[in-house]
């Protein structure tokens, strides 16, 4: 049975990816409706090797609409998602509007997909840092119970859209050419050959010191793994790299575990792939995980400053399981449940 899809924000760098993961993932689309803002509405999209026109994004936007993927923006979620929820269409959204609300699933389909049935027409998809770092967390607080997590991440421009990568290149070529004129619009500093501890790129920093990505990292993790007392930092820094986010995470866990154990238990944890051999220098990289599903782990050792510790370098494309692929996945499992 077909299904009608309203894809939000079909132009942006997320949507775009959206587009591509529904078609190669066989979603059962039976009507596309892809929608934009009014700048955007007449434009086309190729799905299924045929063009859609975009329409405009409008309050009456989802009569009709079964499952809407939202990725334009906080403020665009806010104000449409209540109107497509009314329109008896499942929302999910790919933005913090909703992630921390009681009522609404913050989701990761292979760490708690139970929680989607508890829909009220909105589920939520996580930060795309939060996802590649539960993805390793589960599996090794089911185990050994984990005391605290460090979290250090290397997440690259794409997070901050399509604007961000023009940035990048343009401000790179720039410098490459020794032309000292080039007036930035995105990072509040170089970004190329630079990096930034600051995300996101405005607005950025709170009260207590952390950025709203640190401290939605952290909500979000205690909020997936259904703990509120999960002790977590992070440090979240942007890196001159297109592509890909990558973390450095440092585990406290109550009982220990060895490399080879850790290596074999994130072996069979589902979307995780463990590519650790140092004597090959095999280890995750962006450049490498681009355009794939998976999550990536490797450098995995032990910490030798404490009793049970541990060290792992954790990659994965963030366009992809950090955002589009994620919310068709949970789009797929609601299906099931529906169908169940």
């Amino acid at each position: 049975m077909g299904v009608n899809v309203a894809v939000v924000g079909v132009t942006g760098a997320v949507g775009t990816e959206m587009l591509k993961v529904l078609e190669r993932r066989a979603f059962p689309v039976e009507t596309l409706r892809p929608l934009a803002s009014s700048r955007s509405a007449g434009k086309d999209v190729v799905f299924r090797k045929e063009k859609v026109a975009i329409q405009e994004l409008r309050e009456d936007s989802f009569e009709g609409i079964d499952i809407a993927l939202f990725s334009a923006g906080g403020d665009i979620s806010k104000k449409f998602v209540p109107h497509a929820v009314k329109s008896n269409c499942v929302v999910v959204d790919n933005t913090s509007a909703f992630r921390m609300d009681e009522e609404v699933p913050l989701v990761v389909p292979e760490v708690n997909s139970y929680k989607i049935a508890d829909h009220k027409g909105i589920i939520a998809n996580p930060n795309c840092s939060t996802i590649q770092l539960v993805l390793v967390l589960k599996p090794l607080h089911d185990t050994v119970k984990i005391k605290r997590v460090v979290v250090s991440t290397y997440q690259a421009v794409s997070g901050a859209g399509l604007i961000a990568i023009e940035e990048l290149k343009k401000e790179t070529e720039s410098l490459l050419d020794k032309r000292k004129n080039y007036e930035r619009n995105v990072f509040p500093h170089q970004i190329a050959f630079n990096i930034l501890p600051q995300i996101p790129q405005s607005n950025a920093f709170m009260q207590n010191g952390y950025t709203e990505e640190e401290m939605k990292m952290i909500m979000e993790t205690k909020k997936i793994l259904d703990d509120p007392s999960f002790r977590i930092t992070t440090t979240t820094v942007r890196v001159p790299v297109f592509r890909c986010h990558s973390e450095s995470v440092n585990i406290e866990t109550q009982s220990k575990i060895s490399v080879d154990e850790t290596r074999d238990l994130l072996s069979r944890a589902e979307g995780l792939v463990v590519l650790d051999d140092p004597t090959r220098q095999l280890y995750p990289l962006a450049s490498t995980a681009i355009g794939k599903d998976d999550t990536f782990v490797g450098r995995i050792r032990e910490d030798e400053s404490l009793e049970n510790g541990l060290n792992l370098w954790i990659v994965s494309d963030n366009l992809l399981k950090g955002a589009a692929l994620n919310a068709v996945q949970i789009a797929e499992k609601l299906l099931d449940t529906v169908s169940g």
